[in-house]
């Protein structure tokens, strides 16, 4: 039988499931989990949530956690049976408080996750078991590291993590789904998974550090960032922005009030555009998601959008908070030699140095970020896979994938194009 990674078979599902499924199993009906006084239990949606309530589970200040962020997801249609991701956010209560919460979403296929599990998929095919729907805990459509498992930090937060990823691993049990994933955990988390038998898979990122590989110290402006360059890739930065500069190309970023309806209309034609041209892309988000998210968190969008002679035609749909820039999407009507780099790369970081920030995130992929500065970052996250015999192959793989990513790592910070190689 042919391999189907986009088939949707039945599962039975949390309360709150709006989707139609052909022949829906019975189900529990409200699932309701109970661990350590804690009640725990499934809402269909992060927009079900009071965001106040929502916003108080972390310290964590990323926008991609905000109820703003994955309530718009879910208010404009971009997460639900079609798009292959279910929210059954689950939900942790005390005394009828919400103190903790996990971002899951039923899956049924690996499409947006950005942790490729496609060979496990084949491999749990070949065995007879059926890899979807799973689970995973993420940041729908984002590669962006941050908290999974949200907690109020006056709780008593570690007894809270470990509930609530073992009710998920209860869930995932009960639902018979094939596996559960939480996708691009924080480094300092990987203990607690790690203490609940989860095993930790590795990745790479290529990242923005705004110190100087010498010195230590923050860059004071984008020709201090050159200055930590050697001279060949130096120059070649460079050369590409002359010719930018010639070519009559001026970046602007938008913000606040500025991201009119639009302005987030040309932006979504950019996105748009862009994934057309892969015969892999697809239109995650819709025109209504790049409207609604401006007027739902405006001080939290970055779009650096481009000029040729004063009249646009491409730009970058970014994220920031108080210490990150995270890049996430790029497009153009027509095709501006370097033009990419010029809103993806140098005019961000520009930007970023200016305002003091830390970190640029500019997502997954990308070896062109690496040969402009960008450090090769390890992502992490964490697996629970219900087969035995498939988690024991999984797991082998995992301690051997790690090692490489690891020497893979080294290696490429040794021989890179900064100084300090």
């Amino acid at each position: 039988m042919a391999y189907h990674p986009r088939r949707r078979p039945s599962v039975a599902l949390g309360p709150g499931y709006g989707g139609r499924l052909t022949r829906p199993p019975p189900r529990v009906s409200p699932w309701r989990f109970y661990m350590e006084q804690l009640r725990i239990e499934i809402r269909p949606g992060v927009g079900t949530l009071d965001p106040a309530a929502w916003d108080a589970l972390s310290a964590d200040t990323n926008p991609f956690l905000s109820h703003a962020f994955l309530s718009t997801l879910e208010r404009t249609g971009c997460l639900d049976e079609a798009s292959g991701w279910v929210p059954q956010i689950l939900c942790a209560f005390a005394d009828d408080a919400l103190v903790g919460a996990l971002p899951l979403y039923l899956k049924f296929h690996s499409r947006g996750e950005f942790v490729f599990d496609w060979s496990w998929a084949e491999a749990a095919h070949r065995a007879g078991i059926p890899y979807y729907p799973k689970a995973v805990v993420a940041v729908p459509f984002s590669p962006v590291t941050g908290a999974r498992v949200l907690v109020r930090p006056e709780a008593h937060s570690p007894a809270v993590m470990r509930a609530l990823v073992r009710a998920a691993i209860a869930l995932a049990d009960q639902a018979g789904l094939s596996s559960l994933h939480f996708n691009f955990i924080r480094p300092e988390d990987r203990a607690l998974f790690a203490e609940l038998g989860l095993p930790i898979r590795a990745g790479i990122q290529y990242q923005w550090q705004n110190h100087d590989p010498v010195s230590g110290a923050p860059y004071t402006d984008f020709d201090g960032f050159l200055g930590a360059f050697r001279a060949k890739r130096r120059a070649t930065i460079r050369r590409e922005r002359r010719e930018l500069q010639r070519a009559g190309v001026r970046a602007r970023v938008l913000r606040g009030d500025e991201l009119t309806d639009e302005v987030m209309r040309r932006m979504h034609r950019y996105y748009a555009d862009t994934v057309d041209k892969f015969f892999y892309g697809e239109r995650y988000l819709n025109e209504a998601f790049f409207v609604e998210i401006a007027r739902a968190m405006p001080g939290a969008l970055h779009l650096m959008m481009l000029e040729q002679e004063g009249e646009p035609f491409g730009g970058a749909f970014n994220l920031v908070d108080d210490t990150h820039l995270f890049g996430r999407y790029w497009g153009c009507e027509r095709q501006v030699r370097f033009a990419h780099f010029e809103a993806c790369i140098y005019a961000p970081v520009t930007w970023a140095i200016a305002q003091g920030l830390q970190v640029f995130e500019p997502g997954a992929g990308g070896d062109h970020k690496y040969e402009r500065g960008f450090t090769p970052t390890a992502t992490y996250s964490a697996h629970y896979i219900r087969d035995q015999r498939l988690r024991l192959a999984i797991q082998d793989f995992l301690a051997q994938e790690h090692r490489e990513v690891d020497t893979r790592i080294d290696a490429l910070r040794q021989i890179g194009p900064l100084k300090e190689g």
